[in-house]
Parts: C-alpha cells; structure tokens; sequence
C-alpha cells in the first residue's frame, strides 16, 4: 500500500508497478465495508471495476487506466493537496482493497448496478473517464452496505451510522446464494450449505476443490450403484445427495470469496453432467449384476436429458440480444411470476438439477434402477414437453429480429461436419418461415425412422443417412435467423443419438448398448463444450476439431455404415468403443488446452434449473 502525495504523484507511483500486477486507487477519506472494497476490487471476471472513492484495473486495463489518470491530472492540478488524489498500490487484491484510513470496515454484496453519478472523487472521474475512452468498467451494487467518501462530517456520521447498522457478514452469506434456483435448492440445501461455503473459505480452501470433491463423491456413489446390492444403493443415493451438496457450496464459495477463475468455469460447467451421467452407468451396471439389463433405458435417459439442455441453449441463444424481442407468452409468464407460488410450481415442473437429483437419491435407495429410470423418461419427458412447448409458443408470437450473432451462435451449436458443410456450400438455401427447421426434422425422421424400422444392418439405413445428410446440409444453407430456426440444433442432438442408441439396441450384438453410451457420452461432452465456449463470449470449437470428429452428420452416416458392414458382429461393439475413445480424446484435450489457456473467459457458470 503507497500513498500519494497528489495526483501526480499517484500517476508515478501506478506507473511504476511491474507489468501484470492489479492495481487500484482508494480515496484516504473511504468509509465502508471490507467487502464493498473487495467486490469493487478484487473480482478477477472485469479488467476494471469502481466503487465510490475505489478503482481497480487489472493488466489488460492499466495503460488506459494510467493514460486517464495522467490527463485527469492535468485538469486538477499536480499538486492538488493528499485528501483529494488517491492511493496507488499493487500487491495481492486484498491488500489493494485495504482503505487508507482507519475507519471500520466490514463487507458487502456484489450484483451489478447502474453507475452512481454523485460519486466525484478522483477514482470516480477516472472511471467515467475509462468508460468514455471504451473501457468498461464494472460497478457492483453494494444494497444496503456502505461505500462512500464523505465530504463534511454530516455526511461522515451518516455513512459511520449505515456502516454500523448493517449486519455485513448476514448479507455476503445471503449474496453467495444464488437469486433465482429450484425449490429443493433454495430450501432444503442452501440454507445450510452456504455456511459450508463460509466453512470452506475460513479454511483456505478453493471453489475447483470442492467441485473435485463432488465429482469424487458422485463418482464413488455410482461405484456403490455398480454394487447392485441393496446397500450399495442406499450408500449411492446418500453419497449423491452429499455430492449435490457440494455442487451447492461451491458456486457459494466462489460468490462469497470472489474466487472466480477459468478452470473453475471449465470444471462447474462441465463436472455436473459427468456426475449425472456416471450415475446412470452405475445404475445400469448394478442392475446387469442383479439380473436386469437396462443399458438401454440408461442411454434413453442420458438422451432425453442431453436434448433437453440443448433447447435451453439453443432457444436462449437465439433471443438473448433479439431485437424488439417481446411475445403474449412471455408477458404471461411475467405476470405469473408475480405470482409467488406459480414460480415454485413452474420451476418444480421442469425438474431442474435439484428435484432430479433428489428423485434419483431417493428412488435408488428404495426401489431398482428400473424404476429410477422410467421414473427419470416420465418426469423429463413432460418437463420437456412444458419447456418446449413455452418456447415454441414464445417464437411464434414475438416480433423480433435475430441478429447475425445469434444466427452464428445456432450455427455452431448445429455441429455441422464437412459432409453438411460441402452441401450447405452449393445449395441455394430453403426459403419461407418454417422451412428450415422443417428440413431438419424431416432428415431427422428419416433417418431415426429407418434405423428404428428398417431390417437391421439394412444398407437402406445408410441410404437414409445420405438423405439426413443432404436435408441437414440444406438446413444450414442459410443463416438460422428464422423464428424456429432455434429447433435445428436439438433436432440434430436427437437424430444422432437416438439413431446411435436405436442401432445399438436392435444390433443383439453384447456389450454394444454400453458401447453406445460411451460414444453418445463422448459426444455429448463436445456439444456441452460448445455452448460453454459460446457463452463465454469465445466462440465455438475451432473449425478443424469438428472436421476431425465428423459433425453429426458424418459421425451418424458412420455408425449406419458400421452397423450394415458388422451385421451381427462383435465387431460392431468394438467399432463403437473405438470411435468413442477416438472422439472423447479429441475433444478432450482441445477442451483442457482451451480451459487452461489465457483464451478462456474468467466467469463462474450460474448454471442452469435444468
């Protein structure tokens, strides 16, 4: 911590830092909470930050951050007097976030706010400054919590008066809780489990620490499932509550710490369906041991929850920036929302990550995995068909105007392959509202239909699958700004894996059903990537790894073409494990290469109720 004698001087002294390092600015007159200052300070996720009397700016910020400050400076004077300039200092966050003087600090909330235009210290003129010079900067609401630089002791009493009023530590408990959950979250878990969080963070442990030991105690729960005895499944279901618990305290712990990083982005976004799917396959193992094979139904369910989330991504691509971008259906569902039991009973419906977890801990320790299964087809086969349902009602009824990075965004979620591609390039494109999305599911008809009908290993399979090709390669003819167009990416995932799932169950081949869940597996990762990229505001996978792997309709044209060539043959299941180590090796280090790279946005996934 330097101080400055003035303005000027703070210039030099910021100048001076070594490259790479986070520097801020702190009024020696700042009265607040510690944790106002953290959230305005300390947040990794924004090249820079404010709040009244702060700035911070990280390594990418700090040439325009030192350029506002040295013009700033020429305005105010060189030698305005020390209480007016601010402190430059560098060292870890908390020590930049530490207040010059010696008020009484606490902490404070950090959702985001509009900037305050009473704030005419130093560091607010600077950040003004930044922000009209093109450098965002991120002002966190504090709520009810203080930060603030007196000007006169009427104002100093005041501010002293809400920093002692204010319980601190009960709001950052309540601020690492996630606004918006399901019900079983909000109330039967994180009502304790933000007090694991604060546990966690007193203990110096990390929010990638508790995720790893989630998916350490997920994994053991499906090795306790693969037991397929009475009590491994009582163990598996109670070891999967735990795990879930610790999914909880997580994202807690990286809110009430600020604790935000890159491969904590790649390890939530992606470690919750691995959880979810490896308990399938304990499931489906421990059930082979008792005597019932249900690989079939396992792959069903991986298949319907995998689709699923893609018409949740694919539909929230598609209107998140729409322009004009209102519909009767989405009034309607404000206007429900107003309504506070309707918002439990809507988010209950679609079985979010919560009530499922719960409904499968308990079915697991009380019943079979049979009916863990069906229980899991019924209960998301109607959430989907609410969810579904509410976004084709919604596009149909708004006027909006989809932008060309939306249209990107559908594009790349699409995971076109070359074969599609080279169609796509020569095609003149499908014309009209519906026809696009129209296309699609025909292919997808056509091909599921004759891998579900069709004698098989019939050769007439595969000719079906140079019809899904053709009709998928149409459907990305032309940029996907149509009001439906949101609804070729899932019919796509669902084309894929239930032609894989289809022909593994028809095939009487052994093991080849498990095959196929590794391969759908495989794949399902890469699409789950893919959104994760987009979101962070990266783009998709690079072009070559999705030439490499196929596309969905390479890689389904394939498995109709293995299926014809190793009719009843043990080859079949050894052609799928093989194309599934192939796939997930692929993916998976371009996936940990771009996770682990600069590249990589420093966010912390919310995640999604479902």
């Amino acid at each position: 911590m330097l101080t400055a004698a003035d303005a000027g001087d703070a210039a030099a002294l910021l100048a001076a830092v070594p490259p790479g390092r986070r520097v801020a600015l702190v009024d020696p007159r700042f009265v607040g909470h510690v944790h106002a200052l953290r959230l305005g300070l300390t947040d990794p996720r924004f090249p820079a930050a404010t709040v009244p009397g702060a700035l911070t700016a990280q390594a990418e910020a700090r040439p325009a951050l030192v350029g506002a400050l040295q013009r700033t400076t020429a305005a105010v004077g060189a030698g305005a007097p020390a209480a007016e300039p601010e402190a430059g200092a560098d060292a870890a966050p908390q020590t930049a976030a530490e207040p010059t003087t010696g008020q009484t600090v606490g902490q404070a909330t950090g959702q985001s706010a509009a900037p305050a235009p009473e704030d005419t210290t130093l560091p607010g003129r600077i950040a003004a400054a930044l922000e009209a010079e093109g450098t965002p900067v991120h002002r966190p609401a504090l709520g009810s919590l203080v930060a603030a630089v007196p000007a006169d002791a009427e104002q100093e009493a005041a501010a002293v008066a809400g920093l002692t009023s204010v319980d601190d530590e009960a709001v950052r408990l309540r601020s690492a809780v996630k606004a918006h959950d399901g019900f079983f979250t909000t109330f039967c878990i994180s009502p304790y489990s933000r007090y694991i969080a604060r546990w966690c963070a007193r203990r110096g442990l990390t929010p990638n620490q508790v995720t790893t030991a989630s998916l350490v105690t997920a994994l053991v729960a499906a090795g306790a499932a693969a037991t397929g005895t009475r009590g491994g499944y009582i163990a598996a279901g109670l070891l999967l509550l735990v795990s879930f618990v610790l999914d909880c305290t997580d994202g807690q712990l990286a809110r009430y710490s600020l604790q935000y990083s890159t491969m904590g982005a790649w390890l939530d976004a992606t470690f919750d369906r691995a959880k979810e799917y490896a308990f399938y396959a304990g499931l489906a193992i421990g059930a082979v041991r008792g005597g019932d094979d249900v690989w079939t139904l396992a792959l069903g369910a991986m298949v319907l929850q995998s689709c699923r989330h893609v018409v949740d991504f694919s539909f929230n691509e598609a209107n998140h920036d729409a322009v004009a971008n209102t519909s009767p259906t989405a009034a309607l569902s404000n206007k429900l929302d107003s309504v506070g039991w309707t918002v439990w009973a809507r988010r209950m419906i679609v079985l979010p990550i919560g009530e499922r977890w719960a409904m499968i801990a308990v079915l697991t320790a009380l019943t079979t995995p049979r009916i863990v299964f069906y229980a899991l087809l019924v209960g998301c086969s109607l959430a989907a068909c609410y969810t579904t349902a509410g976004r084709l009602l919604r596009s149909l009824t708004r006027k909006a105007r989809r932008t060309d990075r939306a249209a990107q965004a559908l594009a790349d979620l699409a995971d076109s392959g070359p074969l599609a591609q080279a169609v796509a390039a020569v095609a003149p494109g499908l014309r009209g509202a519906f026809t696009v999305p129209a296309a699609a599911l025909l292919g997808a008809l056509v091909m599921v239909g004759s891998a579900l009908f069709l004698p098989y290993g019939s050769w007439l399979t595969v000719a079906a699958a140079g019809v899904y090709v053709l009709l998928s390669g149409l459907a990305v003819a032309r940029p996907l700004k149509g009001a439906l167009d949101w609804l070729v990416p899932p019919v796509f995932r669902a084309a894929e894996y239930v032609t894989i799932l289809v022909l593994a169950a028809r095939s009487d081949v052994p093991h080849a059903v498990p095959a196929a869940f590794g391969l759908v597996s495989a794949v399902a990762y890469h699409h789950y990537d893919t959104v994760y990229r987009i979101r962070g505001g990266t783009g998709a996978p690079p072009g070559w790894l999705v030439r490499t792997i196929g596309g969905h309709e390479g890689r389904t044209a394939l498995v109709a073409v293995l299926a014809a060539v190793l009719t009843h043959a043990s080859g079949f299941t050894t052609a799928l494990t093989a194309l599934a180590v192939a796939v997930a090796l692929v993916v998976l280090v371009e996936s940990i290469r771009f996770w682990v790279s600069s590249s990589a946005p420093a966010v912390h996934d919310e995640g999604e109720l479902a």
